[in-house]
Parts: C-alpha cells; structure tokens; sequence
C-alpha cells in the first residue's frame, strides 16, 4: 500500500521528531509500502522519504510550484508531482494514498488530520487513519476530542474514525488492519475452509 504521511518540515524542532520520520519510513518499506509525502528535502519530511528509498521503497513526492522555487523539493524521488498550490498538492497526495499516518506536526499537518478525517466522516473514503504521538505532542488535542464526542459534538463513527498509537509498529499495524485489501484472510489465520 501508499501510505500518505503527514509531517513537520520546521528545521526548529527537536531532532528526535526527524529521526521518528526515519523510523517510520525505514518500517514502511521494511514491510513493502510505499510513500506519499509533501515532497520537501527538509525535516521530517525528507527524512522520511530517505528512509523509505533507502530500504527498497517507492516515494511519490507532491510539492507546489512556490516550494520547487525555493529549491526544498526532494528531486531524488521516485515521483515528484508539482502542483499549482497546495489545495492540489492536498487533492493529489488523499488521490495517491490507501493510509494516512500523522506524525507530529504543526498548523499545516493539524490542516491534513481534519481535512482527512472529516472527508472519512462524511463518506468520501473509508481509508484509515493512524495519529503517532509517542510524546505526547496530541495530548491537549486527544483532551479536547474527548470533550466534544463526550458532549455530543462527534458522533460516534466520526471519534472511531481515528486511531492513535505511541509506537511506530503499533501505528503501522493499524493501518494494515484496517485497509481492506491487506485485512488477512481466513486461510492466512489458519482457518480451514468449509
């Protein structure tokens, strides 16, 4: 599968939040999936994408033209897509995507966890999504998700809609449970058929 994921390009943060990024992309392709990214050579973006290609991966990068400009595009993927803005840059990356992991992150990745989960509630895919917080970065949001499900601002399918895990096994095993075509079937459980 194309596992789109959502992350920091800030160069300000903690160094332990990039090297997240490459555990995860070094997971990925351990496990034979590809990468959906922002396409940016920069934080934890690029390390994911590096960490995918390094282990045998294929990356799909998706950048707007004005970041092309700037020279912080990752020329080295398999795919680099440039768009006009970043509403297309959002619309090819959900296209390209069977998963949607979120890692910590700052306004631009909290814009791509609502935009995604809200098109999950109304119908418009049914493809997972996973949020991997290992530190707690979510807290205060996992506080507030509670409050408004609790208050009756979140219906019940719209608050399981989302997972969230501290590990980046426990993220990636989610997400391979819940994509259909990779949900295991009776004779790979073991089960003899009737």
């Amino acid at each position: 599968m194309f596992v789109c994921v959502y992350c920091s390009s800030s160069q300000r943060i903690d160094r332990k939040y990039a090297d997240l990024a490459g555990e995860v992309g070094t997971e990925l392709a351990r496990r034979g999936h590809g990468l959906v990214s922002g396409g940016a050579v920069v934080s934890c973006m690029g390390e994911v994408a590096r960490a995918v290609r390094a282990g045998g991966g294929h990356t799909i990068g998706v950048i707007p033209q004005v970041l092309v400009d700037i020279e912080i595009a990752d020329t080295d993927s398999d795919e680099l897509i440039v768009t006009a803005d970043m509403r297309e840059r959002k619309g090819v990356m959900d296209a390209r995507s069977d998963a949607f992991l979120v890692l910590p992150g700052g306004i631009g990745t909290l814009e791509e966890l609502f935009e995604i989960w809200t098109s999950r509630v109304l119908g418009m895919h049914e493809r997972p999504l996973v949020v991997l917080d290992p530190w707690g970065l979510y807290g205060p949001l996992r506080v507030l998700v509670d409050g408004m499900y609790e208050q009756g601002f979140l219906r019940p399918d719209a608050f399981d809609a989302i997972a969230w895990a501290t590990t980046v096994d426990e993220a990636l095993d989610l997400l391979e449970r819940r994509v259909p075509h990779l949900r295991p079937t009776g004779e790979e459980l073991g089960e003899s058929s009737p």
